[in-house]
């Protein structure tokens, strides 16, 4: 099959899946819901009922969280990939997210309107990111070795910086740590047309550049011949993915691997035209953040599971296979 078949093919997949995840969210949680009152409930019919409130103002935007932040963590991590030019730049691994929580969390100790998250996470984000791209980048293109080396290595400042925030935030520190494990049980209709605006214009602004970013793809040199001022556009790129990372962290915390699983799994689907890629990857990482949260609202209901660990377990055991594989000599995806 054509690639671009492929890419229909997936699309289509990806769309009819997301679909059944969301019936299934929707029914399913602490308490389920029977079809028929389903029926009257989305229909209005069941007003102000308990049940009502619990479709209404929890579970329909809980859903739509999940799909926003998972499409904010894909196509992020689908950028940041092209950008450093290797399978394992993930915001989350390479140390991007850490520095979104550590400004979070500080606007937090501020007592700082939420808004303000987003604004200190994006401000430390993008430090953290155009560190590590400074020094682990050799000839425009990041060393695996020396690119995880270096993102550990920010992360383990950055996860100081937060742990002294919360050792000074006292008893508020508990909401701090289930902040940081990962949770979309906080998602409301404000904050879904809030995080709505830097997912928009963070996938605009990516599919503008598509065709940059499959000649960053090539060497430096290359893409330079094809007229690409190669430094000021990846910082522009970082930037962005800074953007995305710092406001999906500011409202669900910690969530990892989602920017590393959805792109790789799509690239070996559809190629590396980012044409291709960023949609479906942002569609994937929807669907793969929303069976996440099914999995943390269910498998031990009414308790939940923070979604961070249900995304490191699928997450963790891929990223040592493709790390395996990379220091082997595999192929990097490109």
């Amino acid at each position: 099959m054509k690639i671009q078949q492929r890419g229909i093919a997936a699309g289509f997949t990806i769309v009819i899946v997301l679909l059944c995840l969301c019936v299934f969210a929707l029914f399913f949680g602490s308490i389920a819901i029977p079809p028929e009152l389903m029926g009257s409930i989305l229909l209005g019919r069941e007003g102000e009922s308990p049940l009502a409130r619990i479709v209404w103002e929890f579970r329909l935007p809980r859903i739509v969280m999940a799909l926003l932040v998972g499409m904010m963590l894909a196509a992020g991590g689908t950028i940041s990939q092209a950008v450093f030019r290797n399978s394992l730049a993930d915001p989350y691994i390479i140390g991007i997210s850490s520095g979104a929580v550590a400004g979070a969390v500080l606007a937090f100790m501020l007592k700082l309107p939420d808004v303000y998250y987003g604004l200190f996470g994006f401000l430390s984000a993008a430090g953290a990111s155009f560190l590590i791209f400074r020094f682990s980048s050799r000839r425009g293109s990041a060393d695996t070795s020396q690119l995880l080396i270096i993102g550990v290595a920010v992360s383990a400042f950055l996860s100081a910086v937060t742990s002294f925030c919360m050792y000074l935030a006292g008893q508020d520190s508990y909401r701090v740590v289930i902040w940081t494990m990962g949770y979309l049980g906080s998602a409301s209709w404000g904050r879904v047309l809030f995080l709505t605006l830097p997912l928009t214009a963070g996938l605009l602004y990516f599919l503008y550049h598509r065709q940059d970013l499959d000649a960053l793809l090539l060497a430096d040199e290359e893409a330079h011949s094809l007229g690409l001022s190669v430094g000021p556009l990846k910082t522009r790129l970082l930037l962005a993915v800074s953007l995305l990372a710092a406001f999906s962290v500011a409202f669900t915390g910690m969530i990892g691997f989602v920017g590393l699983i959805v792109p790789h799994a799509m690239r070996r689907l559809v190629g590396n035209s980012h044409g291709r890629l960023i949609p479906l990857a942002a569609l994937g990482g929807g669907a793969f953040l929303l069976f996440a949260d099914i999995l943390a609202r269910t498998l031990l209901a009414p308790a939940e599971i923070p979604i961070g660990v249900v995304t490191a377990f699928f997450g963790a055991p891929f990223f040592l296979f493709l790390a395996t594989r990379m220091g082997k000599g595999g192929p990097r995806g490109y």
